[in-house]
């Protein structure tokens, strides 16, 4: 069987796999994705890091299923915290305290199934995972991973992309046109239906300079949740992107199968 994804057999995926499939398995390690529900500027949809979450789970566990890693992809959570968007309609939010609760809950039934290594794949800023992470340590035999996948770009990202991209910005419009182009909403000339992301800025150097940070209230910061100018956006620099990505989280996570759980894992 292939893992490559498309129309194809896809055992590395749960929600479109059989109890009589799964259990032929040896798992080695899961993907739980994490996305959110809200909304990003004029043109991109709600469901943009649930869509982005699932594909680039999808990427990776194939590409590790390909080199022999036996990893399982859950569905994504498409709900995460939207405290500080409550301004916009339908920023459908999980408090920090109830996102704890999902997790712990979703790792006990996954350490029932016998898995005991989880990468937690985070498509949402607002996710603080890293306080869950601390909050179920030492409660759990499984070993939580956490990547942003945002955070994982920093040296290439310039290479790609033109501007700054702090949520529906050129980055997230690339991936979408790469992907999903029937959803990004355009005017009648062909343009982005978007502004320009303008944010406004700190009042206080601390704020700007980032040693003092609070939570942003969205509804003042921007003018339509968009932080970040998506007009140079094009479907060439979302694929490439994915493709760094698929690289370097596929070589994860099949060292993360392979290696062994034992008393000083995951250290040397």
């Amino acid at each position: 069987m292939t893992g490559t994804g498309g129309t194809g057999p896809q055992p590395w995926k749960l929600s479109t796999s059989s109890w009589g499939a799964v259990q032929q398995i040896d798992w080695q390690a899961a993907v739980l994705p994490f996305g959110a529900t809200e909304p990003h500027n004029l043109h991109l949809p709600y469901g943009m890091d649930r869509f982005e979450a699932d594909l680039i789970g999808e990427r990776i566990c194939a590409a590790a299923w390909d080199r022999g890693a036996r990893v399982l992809l859950l569905p994504a959570i498409p709900y995460g915290t939207e405290s500080n968007l409550r301004e916009f309609p339908f920023a459908m939010n999980l408090y920090p305290s109830t996102l704890t609760a999902v997790v712990a809950d979703l790792i006990e039934s996954l350490e029932l199934s016998g898995i005991r290594k989880v990468l937690l794949l985070n498509s949402h800023g607002g996710n603080d995972l890293k306080s869950i992470m601390r909050e179920l340590y030492g409660s759990t035999e499984v070993h939580l991973f956490l990547c942003d996948w945002y955070r994982m770009i920093g040296d290439v990202y310039g290479e790609i992309f033109e501007e700054a991209d702090d949520h529906a910005g050129e980055m997230e419009t690339s991936i979408a046109l790469a992907y999903w182009p029937e959803l990004v909403a355009r005017n009648p000339d062909g343009s982005l239906q978007a502004d320009d992301g303008r944010a406004r800025s700190f009042r206080m150097r601390a704020l700007t300079e980032g040693w003092v940070s609070i939570t942003r209230p969205w509804h003042l910061l921007t003018t339509n949740a968009g932080v970040g100018n998506p007009h140079s956006a094009t479907a060439e620099k979302g694929e490439r992107l994915l493709n760094v990505i698929t690289e370097r989280l596929g070589d994860f996570l099949v060292e993360l199968a392979t290696e062994p759980v034992d008393d000083t894992f995951p250290f040397i």
